[in-house]
């Protein structure tokens, strides 16, 4: 019997993947002291920002969707919108 793949559920906690495969994550400094820092600072802090791609390979592959390639999608997405511009200038 083969091995069951279990993700690493604490990482899936921290990061949120988003449909091209990129790694959503919270900042620090938000739980508290926040009478501390200015409206701009808790303003930024609260959104999330993008994991790095160099890190967020082995991340996604410890969450379990390592196929979901952020850069690869987005190089499909640039052919597919070449072949339709050259399809549309061929019409004409």
């Amino acid at each position: 019997m083969a091995y069951k793949f279990k993700p690493n559920k604490s990482i899936a906690k921290r990061f949120k993947v988003t449909k091209t495969g990129k790694l959503k994550r919270g900042h620090s400094l938000t739980s508290h002291l926040m009478s501390a820092r200015s409206s701009k600072k808790k303003r930024h802090l609260g959104r999330p920002a993008l994991v790095d791609e160099t890190i967020a390979r082995n991340l996604r592959k410890l969450i379990g969707v390592a196929k979901r390639n952020p850069n690869r999608i987005r190089h499909e997405r640039e052919l597919a919108a070449k072949k339709a511009e050259t399809a549309g200038a061929e019409t004409k």
